[in-house]
């Protein structure tokens, strides 16, 4: 069996967790702790024998007397002492017992010294609490109150006592403090918040309502902190105060915020606040829409995060000087890309946020979307422009019509006269036969005049998605014989799929009339030929028909190639009403017709073809 090692005292003090030390009969150190020579800042080799007095009389609290009281034989004392200052002060506490041996001699004085900073601390919060109440209560007229736990005892202030419309000497106990509550929820509310400041320690402030005494509703803010004393509450102060006035204020401005709300919420507009950095701090219901997002996920947002960089720059800049002129800027057109690209037209105000100092701290918006107003105007500009277009061909018409008709009654009337007056009967046939083919000329005018009325009139074309080959081709069979017996070489490259938004009868006759015209004003003996090509540019599909023909002086005759019955060569099958039906053709159904042509070098003429249904 092993023996015991037998540890020696000094070794077994100097460990002890607990500072500890140990004085002889004349109060000088035998031996301590490494834990209680740190107290005091020491080394211990230096200081066996030394007077304790030495290691006291720096510490603040430490007299003479009290540390000579400590010190007196056969009892037990304590002694609090502070040393530092500022961050690095600390309190101890030093418990001064008498030391002895086995045999009951007494052989000198044991000292445990503890740090008590943290309880000073506590000690020193309670008193500043204390003082701050009992301040705030004078200077306030916030009231205080104080439960002590050991006697069950609740004191009011006087302040307190006013807000419960109770006497002066009137003294509570804690079921009638309670019971001022109003029933339900204040009155659970506060036995709940107090019931766990007692248990746990934890610290309340909330807003209920007290009946008085004298049975008036009041709203106050009852608030409470327990007090601790070695980890176990000692205490509960707490302040009481009436915020009757404020509470219903509060509900007032709530109401009024509300009408607000809902007012803005609901305006056919889109309203915004921003701050200084343009980041949006108040959105309403439209702007949330328009941009197709919650409150909460536009709040903090500028316009960089929501709209194209160039857009949000701009808006920026606006911002930027209202801000700086305090000048609202006033129904300004405005066109905003979102992210997704779509465009909305906006007539947009804003107006600057200004303090009480005058200086502007933010800015108002107000947006009202203008798109569909923006498209109506489009939309009468362009009616404007057809109605333009449609009197100006009106009055063209006009003239053409009266013209022509006043020609041809003027033809029968003196041919009539001629009849009249003449005797010989071969001349009467004569003249017969000249007032008959006056009429077929009448006839064929009004036939042509109607055929131009009919496309001016029509708006309610049945444009459809045609393949151009097959008309093409279509007319080519119309014109088998023509094109045969002029020798034409017709040369098609128009892609096989490619289609037109086009009215059928409309798209014949234009194919129809380029390709003919284009033969008729071929070079005389040379061999016809015509070059067809089409395709896709933008939103319209571009039909060519070029030829090598005799070509049309554009100087001279430009401003009148599309005019009615207009003849620019001397050929006998023209009737100048060709180009003129292609072009109100074209134009009926949204496009248009160009030319370009050089004198004995050719015509190239280009139908564009609106692919907008």
């Amino acid at each position: 069996m092993k023996a015991t090692k037998t540890i020696p005292q000094h070794y077994l003090l100097k460990q002890l967790p607990h500072p500890t030390a140990l004085l002889d009969l004349e109060h000088a150190l035998v031996d301590a702790s490494d834990s209680w020579i740190a107290l005091f800042d020491k080394n211990l080799n230096d200081c066996i024998g030394t007077k304790i007095e030495e290691f006291y009389n720096k510490h603040e609290k430490v007299c003479g007397n009290s540390l000579e009281q400590c010190l007196t034989q056969g009892k037990t004392h304590i002694l609090r002492h502070k040393k530092g200052k500022g961050a690095q002060e600390q309190w101890l506490e030093s418990t001064f017992a008498p030391w002895f041996d086995e045999k009951e001699n007494l052989l000198g004085t044991v000292i445990h010294t503890n740090d008590i900073s943290s309880e000073i601390e506590k000690e020193l919060e309670l008193e500043r609490v204390k003082t701050l109440l009992k301040t705030t209560s004078e200077v306030a007229l916030v009231g205080s109150w104080e439960f002590d736990i050991a006697t069950e005892k609740l004191s009011w202030c006087e302040v307190t006592k006013k807000i419960h419309e109770v006497s002066p000497d009137y003294e509570p106990d804690v079921n009638e403090g309670i019971e001022f509550y109003k029933q339900g929820y204040s009155r659970n509310k506060i036995s709940m918040l107090f019931h766990k400041a007692l248990e746990d320690g934890t610290p309340f402030s909330e807003r209920l309502i007290i009946v008085t005494s004298k049975g008036k509703e009041k709203w106050v803010t009852a608030a409470g902190k327990p007090i601790q004393k070695n980890g176990k509450t000692i205490t509960l102060f707490g302040t009481f105060q009436d915020i009757n006035d404020q509470v219903l204020t509060e509900i007032k401005t709530k109401e009024n915020e509300q009408l607000l709300t809902t007012l803005v919420d609901n305006l056919p507009i889109n309203v915004f606040i921003k701050d200084r950095d343009s980041r949006k701090i108040l959105v309403n219901k439209s702007e949330c829409d328009y941009l197709g997002a919650k409150s909460e996920d536009l709040l903090g947002k500028t316009d960089f995060d929501l709209y194209e960089k160039d857009i949000a720059q701009i808006s920026r800049d606006e911002d930027l000087e209202v801000m700086r002129t305090h000048k609202p800027m006033i129904g300004i057109e405005t066109i905003n890309v979102r992210k997704d690209g779509s465009a909305t037209n906006f007539l947009t105000s804003k107006i600057p946020l200004l303090d009480i100092k005058g200086k502007a701290y933010g800015l108002i918006g107000m947006s009202m979307d203008i798109t569909h107003i923006k498209q109506k105007e489009d939309q009468l500009q362009d009616l404007i422009n057809v109605t333009a277009i449609q009197n100006k061909k009106l009055i063209n018409f006009a003239h053409i019509v009266s013209h022509n008709l006043r020609s041809h009654t003027a033809n029968f009337s003196m041919l009539l006269e001629f009849l009249i007056n003449e005797k010989e009967e071969e001349e009467k046939k004569r003249i017969m036969k000249m007032l008959s083919h006056a009429s077929d000329n009448l006839l064929d005018t009004l036939e042509n005049l109607n055929e131009v009325v009919e496309i001016s009139t029509n708006v309610n074309l049945d444009k459809k998605s045609l393949n151009l080959n097959e008309y093409i081709h279509k007319v080519q069979q119309n014109l088998a014989g023509f094109l045969v017996n002029n020798k034409v070489e017709l040369i098609n490259s128009v892609p096989k799929k490619l289609t037109v938004l086009s009215v059928p009868a409309y798209l014949e006759s234009i194919i129809l009339n380029l390709v003919t015209n284009a033969v008729k004003y071929s070079k005389p003996k040379e061999i016809p030929t015509i070059s067809l090509s089409a395709k896709k540019q933008d939103k319209n599909v571009i039909f060519s028909v070029s030829d090598k023909g005799m070509g049309i002086d554009l100087n001279r005759y430009g401003g009148k190639i599309f005019g009615m019955y207009k003849t620019f060569h001397n050929n006998k099958d023209a009737r100048g009403l060709g180009l003129y039906i292609i072009k109100n053709q074209a134009e009926a159904m949204g496009g248009n017709i160009t030319v370009s042509s050089e004198v004995n070098k050719g015509t190239t003429f280009k139908v564009y073809f609106n692919e907008e249904s």
